[in-house]
């Protein structure tokens, strides 16, 4: 472990030096590329841009990790290397804050939360689960052929992972596959998301500075190339590619792990429903739908996009939904009392923007919101009635401060909306609680909110059925998708 200054001055915190890690050492590549604040548009530091030859040289470094290193059967190094990993985020929690907000746009409510301080919790949890965890399982003797054998599981590491996040919770999809990863005993290829790469390679330069890791169990690169990210996904010494992101993108991954059968996790999209029965608490459920809906400028895969109120109160929460759109305070994300802050870039402010207006433009009615703000990304709260169930708005991923409500007849009519849809991730309830879990049951979801409930924790499983994706993470199960299990037997003497 080497002592170095601390990974972000005011002259880091632009970070045109800003490095990779390969192979246990902190490294550029040949060219650089812009990351823009969202907030002003401006630009905020530069990250290495790199090539097909640096990804392959993480993965050879990983593979002679995990193949050559003891890292993936000592666990008592594991566990030290965890804690000085989670005690260095601690220390430097307040320059990743500052780093977090200007990168990604991230409001303090929100590093309070899943922007930063719940990833460096998860890294804990791991840290204290793998304490205790059974990687041992014994299944007793059988009898075969007049004799018995003596059984037993043992868990080992899955291998050669290659970890791929998306831009909008770098910090919270990094850790929530680094933590489980290494934990299990695996080696890792972390690739950060093109519009978010200096918070991710921060994390790299904390492992390199900071922790007792081995060189090569963790390496973090960065790039807009897709080619490096295909070298991830296709190259045989990947054991495993875990990769949170857009449905069609996963579809791309799954297919290219496919020719070497590698383990696959996927978290994916979502256009998960919030249903209001016709005995909840109206004003509860507009509070929550509202803003939950803007909560990271919409930016959140298991955010409930599409309200579905009872057709005989639709006006009601209609105009209560509008009056909470009303008090969302947007604007700088640096200002403590900011809570909806830009989207990540001009690119995705108009594609959002550009999903609004076809969906006017067939039928739906805008009530609020539908504009652009600037300096910075920003996109006001907006609200869509009169929605088809079936059109572009209600079924596609929009990943903007855009909520759309259906109306339904009754409970069987409620379900088939909110089922009505390819992804699976999550989903809301709000009604009597018995009536609002028999309703909850129904939906073919991961995940579900029950009068504004909150599962969202380093022990609890997030992850979708149906094309919201594979697998789960965190809790033991996060753990889990790490691991092989590997079944031994030997003689036990005469039945």
């Amino acid at each position: 472990m080497t002592e170095t200054s601390t990974i972000t001055s005011e002259r880091r915190a632009g970070a045109a030096d800003r490095r990779m890690l390969i192979d246990g050492q902190l490294v550029d590549a040949a060219q650089t590329f812009a990351t823009l604040n969202p907030a002003t548009g401006e630009v905020l530091g530069h990250a290495p841009d790199a090539a097909v030859a640096d990804a392959e040289a993480a993965v050879a470094a990983a593979r002679r990790a995990f193949d050559e290193s003891g890292w993936a059967t000592d666990v008592a190094l594991r566990v030290r290397c965890l804690e000085q990993f989670h005690n260095a985020l601690m220390e430097h929690r307040d320059e990743l804050a500052a780093l977090t907000t200007a990168e990604v746009g991230a409001t303090a409510a929100l590093l309070a939360g899943a922007q930063l301080d719940q990833p460096i919790a998860i890294v804990k949890y791991y840290t204290d689960l793998l304490r205790d965890y059974p990687l041992t399982e014994d299944l007793g003797n059988i009898e075969s052929r007049g004799a018995l054998h003596h059984r037993w599981v043992e868990k080992e590491a899955a291998g050669v992972v290659a970890a791929i996040i998306a831009y909008n919770y770098p910090n919270q999809l990094a850790l929530a596959k680094l933590a489980p990863a290494l934990a299990a005993g695996c080696t890792v290829v972390l690739k950060a998301a093109p519009d978010t790469p200096l918070i991710t390679l921060a994390l790299g330069e904390l492992i390199a500075n900071h922790t007792d890791i081995p060189a090569g169990v963790v390496n973090v690169i960065s790039g807009a190339d897709p080619q490096v990210g295909a070298v991830l996904t296709t190259s045989p010494d990947i054991d495993m590619v875990t990769f949170t992101g857009s449905t069609p993108t996963g579809r791309a991954i799954m297919s290219a792990a496919s020719a070497t059968l590698k383990k696959v996790f996927l978290e994916l999209g979502g256009k998960s429903a919030a249903i209001v029965l016709d005995d909840a608490d109206f004003g509860l459920a507009a509070v929550f739908s509202a803003f939950s809906m803007v909560t990271h400028a919409g930016q959140g895969c298991a955010l409930t996009s599409r309200l579905l109120v009872p057709r005989s109160h639709h006006d009601e929460i209609v105009e209560l939904i509008k009056t909470n759109f009303g008090h969302v305070r947007f604007g700088d994300p640096t200002d403590p009392s900011t809570y909806m802050g830009p989207l990540i870039s001009e690119k995705q402010r108009d594609k959002v923007d550009a999903m609004v207006q076809r969906a006017v433009a067939d039928g739906a009615t805008l009530v609020t919101g539908g504009e652009k703000k600037g300096p910075g990304f920003f996109y006001t709260p907006t609200l869509l009635t009169n929605v088809d169930a079936d059109s572009e708005i209600a079924q596609e991923e929009v990943f903007g401060p855009v909520l759309v409500v259906i109306a339904y007849d009754d409970d069987d009519d409620a379900v088939a909306i909110a089922n009505n849809s390819i992804y699976g991730l999550s989903g809301a309830v709000f009604g009597g609680e018995e009536r609002a879990l028999a309703v909850a049951r129904r939906i073919r979801t991961g995940t579900f909110s029950i009068n504004g409930g909150n599962y969202f924790s380093p022990d609890s499983p997030f992850g979708g059925f149906k094309q919201s994706g594979i697998g789960r993470e965190m809790g033991a199960a996060g753990l889990e998708e790490f691991l092989e299990a590997k079944t031994y037997a030997v003689p036990a003497g005469p039945a």
